[in-house]
């Protein structure tokens, strides 16, 4: 980022200093010598942030986070929409064993209590974070994105 009087300047658009006028390619086809005699510095770019967590970056280039206690409740929201929709395709079946007592395949009543108790970990995890930074890891980790039970870890035999 190019910076003329602690101002952004952009590329390929005209601006005016000192009372000259420099067209809008002038930065691109001016030597870093000619930028540096006019007072413009060039500073890196600011990597892009996930505004679900950060609200920008302040004067000294440090990430500004959202409130942890509001994100938490969001999150935590979020996890149990996601276990509701994840649960809602196999609804019908509950409703046809209460109704009629047709019998729901224990597979299904499997993995309808696996996506319980995967939002019950994912929850307790997001509960258990003390700060922004912490939470946005988790939410961005493939932990949290999963919703298939890890397989057991076999013990090494004796």
């Amino acid at each position: 980022m190019f910076l003329l009087d602690g101002k952004p300047l952009s590329p390929d658009v005209a601006f005016t200093h000192d009372g000259i006028q420099y067209p809008a390619n002038w930065l691109r086809l001016a030597t870093p010598e000619e930028r540096t005699a006019i007072g413009i510095t060039e500073e890196p770019d600011q990597q892009p942030y996930d505004q679900r967590f950060y609200w920008g970056y302040d004067a000294d280039g440090n990430l500004i986070p959202k409130d942890h206690t509001q994100l938490v409740d969001q999150w935590c929201n979020q996890t149990r929409t996601t276990a509701g929709t994840l649960l809602q395709p196999t609804d019908w079946m509950v409703i046809r064993e209460a109704d009629n007592g047709v019998a729901m395949p224990q597979d299904v009543k499997d993995r309808r209590e696996e996506i319980r108790q995967l939002s019950g970990v994912k929850i307790a995890a997001i509960q258990a974070t003390t700060t922004t930074d912490e939470l946005a890891a988790y939410i961005t980790s493939g932990e949290y994105n999963s919703w298939e039970l890890a397989p057991p870890v076999e013990e090494p035999a004796p």
